[in-house]
């Protein structure tokens, strides 16, 4: 695209309610990354906060016919740089549009605009007996639309499947500024490309949703109990994961909490966690009944054949949220000590205590401290990269260390990233798994649907 200066951004509060166009320089700096700031952003020339299909549609069109870029953007909680306002862009936020427009259950679905928080979601449709599995563990602050544009994951993934799985049907406006209706509200359609499944993950690069339709399973049905073991090392909790998987059992979660990130959550919210621990490992099991006993009877056995010591059985609800609670919070909870560069791989399951073994070495090579918290059920490991702040020397061994892990990653068949997108951190690892044939196809697909680079350009490939 080919930028052009300047551009009267007057004329949007023509297009849009004034109050909904945001020109102060607070504002603009306020919008201007998302929780990613170790990657690039730029000053936008303007935020619009969309409470419309129509003002999104505006928005476009006013852009692409001023050869002005387009970044949407949720609730500012990505952790790759995917909503960082990029050179001569509009930010188009989303969190106005926070309606659940319908839960139908017969069919078992909701249609919700981008803006709902995930848990606002989950709360709901709880009220009409149902249930929206995805659970990124920022599921109180972050919106479906977020959700849906990096194909979010989160704690109960490794049973219940991502964001995608349960997304049935999508609007989507279109470069152009044409608008879309992709997908189906039945329980089976395969009519044509899978362009819903395109769009989910695509990081806004490829149109801008503005309602989502997904899919709901029934909430009851499910008798929640958790096995928790302590573990003297990090790789020793690797090692039972690979147990686990080896076993061949499906937890609802399976998360990894070290040390670093206990005593950080601790720290803040005094839950009463324990202190002496190095790692611990969490499990959740909701089969019912006498099958489900069984399962965590053999979960804890596996625990304490890989060396978990004081391996408990917890069926009490609020225990087993406030452990769940502890995994959840560890993100906030290390920002506190100074600013994280967080990793996002996947490895297979059987390569998760190796992976955790490097990442422990890359921290001693780099001097770096690197908190360690996983989605460990499926190999999706999150280290978190702390470098203190205003430490510029320690920033750059913190990003050799973000690079190392991507290359071991890699090494070990794994993926750059399980569930946050690839925004602009990950790109060079993304270039390195995919090689340069699957990335011209993927220039091909954005060539094809925004021809003049409108939408969020330079991002996820």
């Amino acid at each position: 695209m080919t930028l052009t200066n300047p551009v009267d951004t007057t004329a949007l509060e023509q297009l849009l309610p004034a109050d909904q166009v945001l020109r102060d320089a607070e504002s603009l700096e306020r919008y201007r990354h998302d929780d990613a700031e170790w990657a690039e952003s730029h000053l936008p020339l303007a935020v619009v906060l969309a409470r419309s299909t129509e003002d999104v549609v505006a928005t476009v069109r006013w852009a692409a016919s001023n050869g002005v870029r387009v970044v949407p953007r949720g609730a500012g909680t990505g952790l790759s740089g995917g909503a960082n306002a990029v050179e001569h862009s509009v930010v188009v936020s989303m969190e106005l549009m926070d309606a659940v427009l319908e839960v139908n259950t017969d069919e078992r679905y909701a249609v919700t605009q981008p803006g709902v928080i995930n848990d606002a979601l989950r709360a709901r449709v709880a009220e009409d007996g149902l249930w929206y599995p995805p659970d990124p563990a920022s599921s109180a602050i972050s919106t479906i639309g977020g959700n849906v544009a990096t194909n979010a994951g989160g704690i109960c993934c490794v049973k219940y499947g991502v964001t995608r799985d349960y997304v049935l049907g999508l609007t989507v406006v279109l470069a152009d500024g044409s608008v879309v209706e992709l997908g189906r509200r039945t329980a089976k359609g395969v009519a044509g490309y899978d362009l819903t499944a395109l769009m989910v993950g695509s990081e806004g690069t490829l149109g801008i949703v503005t309602s989502v339709t997904v899919k709901l399973l029934p909430l009851a049905g499910r008798d929640e109990r958790a096995v928790i073991g302590y573990f003297p090392s990090l790789s020793a909790a690797g090692d039972a994961v690979a147990a686990i998987s080896r076993a061949g059992i499906i937890p609802a979660a399976l998360e990894i909490v070290d040390r670093t990130c206990l005593r950080a959550v601790d720290d803040w919210m005094h839950l009463g966690l324990p202190s002496e621990v190095d790692t611990l490992l969490l499990a959740r099991i909701d089969e019912r009944g006498a099958a489900g006993d069984d399962i965590a009877d053999h979960v804890a056995g596996v625990f304490a054949d890989a060396g978990g010591t004081d391996v408990e059985r917890a069926t009490d609800p609020d225990e087993i949220d406030r452990l769940f609670q502890a995994r959840r919070l560890a993100y906030p909870a290390l920002e506190r000590l100074g600013p994280v560069l967080t990793e996002d791989i996947c490895v297979p399951r059987s390569a998760v205590p190796e992976m955790l073994r490097r990442i422990q070495a890359t921290a001693a090579a780099n001097d770096v401290t690197i908190a360690n918290i996983a989605h460990a059920g499926d190999g999706n490991l999150h280290p978190l990269i702390i470098a203190p702040e205003g430490d510029t020397a320690a920033k750059a061994r913190a990003k050799a260390a973000f690079d190392r892990i991507v290359a071991d990653c890699l090494d070990l068949g794994g993926t750059v990233t399980g569930e946050h997108g690839v925004g602009l951190l990950k790109l060079p690892g993304l270039r390195e798994e995919l090689g340069e044939r699957v990335i011209a196809m993927h220039r091909s697909v954005k060539d094809a649907l925004d021809p003049a680079g409108t939408l969020n350009p330079g991002k996820a490939f």
